[in-house]
């Protein structure tokens, strides 16, 4: 049989071929009037702390657009210089901490916004979208936190949090600590009946009623501190019950088999952001998630690259060994974030596209350099935003970062009038 018959071919022969199914070898796919496929948006942050080599790890200024040379510490990306792009000029404008790479990297926020209050923060993008995206899956989004959980956050050079991850009401979002909790979280079977579980959310949901209830009764006769006090608590009553109702919506649907082995229960360092990224494309490919966060380790990292610098003392780099060690460190980075998109170009969509194409992934920090908070490191990667990529761009001095996560929600379909303290869009990367 002559696989390149036309339809008219086709068409003219059908009597004798009646019984025939619609071969899609003879092209009868294409006389059919399918809906497009629309492809989910997915989006990864992945934070590191303590920042970058300044001279090694940024492209030289003068050098914008396509065709830029990758600097040393991005080398090893240089094989998806099209699939990423570079953008140098951005900062969160009230960020005066300088040990504190990730508290504020996602959300732009004043920690002294609230009067009386030391600290505060908002929503992380990251939130903003699983809003929106993460809707339709198991998990509106998942947090990672690596290394050590008993480790303080300053050590990392990340700040306070629980993982890059700020709720609604500007509270902390915990992440999971290892890839072996992340397997299991997404794809172990629960041990319990479907009618335990109901059971279980059922008194939960009795629980969050009754303390509601009871709450409501204090509302009249409050300062207004305590006001604000209680209006907190409602919100974080409200966080619950979404949770409640997304575990209600997935009770009777059975978890994805996974598409990885299960990983080793005790990993550090280069080894763990590896595996988690393996894990991040499992959950991808299962559509389990579409929004992932990662607060990337540092001291872990460092020490399996065997470098014996201490962070601190290699954030404050001379030339010399602090230098190099600081050096090793970046490129270690931009290894494995190479393999993740390596991952992501490599799963392929039922319409032949990759994830890659259709997942937005965002690296960087909220620190650049020797505790300096002005021009963050920001990498761009993946399709998922519809934004310009293979190029290199200079945004004016202090240009918002959140102007950065404005364009990116709005390319992945969420319609926020702004976030954090952004000003407008990037412009410039805009297709």
């Amino acid at each position: 049989m002559n696989p390149n018959l036309s339809r008219r071919h086709f068409l003219r022969a059908a009597s004798s071929v009646i019984a025939l199914p619609a071969l899609e070898s003879f092209g009868f796919r294409t006389f059919a009037s399918e809906k497009p496929i629309v492809r989910p948006k997915r989006m990864i942050f992945l934070g590191f702390g303590f920042g970058v080599t300044k001279e090694t790890w940024f492209p030289d200024v003068n050098q914008v657009g396509a065709g830029y040379t990758l600097p040393e510490g991005l080398v090893p990306l240089a094989r998806h210089q099209q699939d990423f792009c570079v953008i140098q000029g951005l900062s969160n404008r009230y960020s005066q901490d300088a040990h504190w790479g990730s508290t504020f990297w996602l959300t732009g926020a004043n920690r002294f916004a609230e009067p009386g209050q030391s600290f505060h923060n908002t929503i992380s993008v990251d939130q903003a979208a699983a809003a929106k995206i993460g809707q339709d899956t198991r998990f509106a989004s998942i947090q990672l936190n690596g290394g050590d959980p008993g480790l303080v956050e300053h050590h990392q050079g990340h700040g306070p949090g629980l993982s890059l991850a700020w709720d609604a009401g500007g509270k902390p979002v915990a992440g999971l600590n290892s890839p072996a909790l992340l397997f299991h979280r997404m794809f172990s079977p629960d041990t319990m009946s479907l009618e335990q579980r109901q059971a279980m959310l059922a008194q939960e949901r009795s629980v969050l009623d009754a303390v509601m209830s009871d709450a409501k009764t204090l509302q009249r006769g409050l300062t207004r501190t305590d006001t604000d006090k209680l209006n907190e608590y409602f919100q974080s009553i409200r966080e619950i019950e979404t949770r409640l109702a997304k575990d209600e919506q997935w009770l009777g649907v059975a978890k994805p088999k996974a598409p990885v082995d299960e990983p080793p229960a005790k990993l550090h360092g280069k080894e763990e952001i590896r595996l988690m990224y393996d894990l991040m494309v499992a959950a991808f490919q299962t559509d389990s998630t579409r929004v992932f966060t990662y607060r990337q380790p540092t001291e872990s990292l460092v020490a399996s690259l065997g470098l014996k610098v201490g962070l601190h003392d290699m954030s404050h780099y001379a030339p010399g060994e602090r230098m190099e060690a600081s050096q090793v460190r970046d490129r270690a980075h931009s290894e494995l974030l190479a393999g993740l998109l390596d991952r992501l170009k490599g799963v392929r969509e039922a319409d032949g596209s990759s994830l890659l194409e259709h997942t937005c992934v965002a690296y960087g920090s909220n620190l650049s350099t020797v505790h300096n908070l002005e021009n963050c490191p920001t990498l761009i990667a993946g399709g998922g935003a519809g934004i310009k990529l293979g190029q290199h761009l200079v945004l004016p001095k202090n240009t918002p970062l959140c102007n950065l996560w404005l364009t990116l929600l709005r390319g992945v379909g969420v319609e926020a009038e702004r976030h954090g303290d952004s000003s407008g869009v990037v412009k410039e990367i805009m297709v």
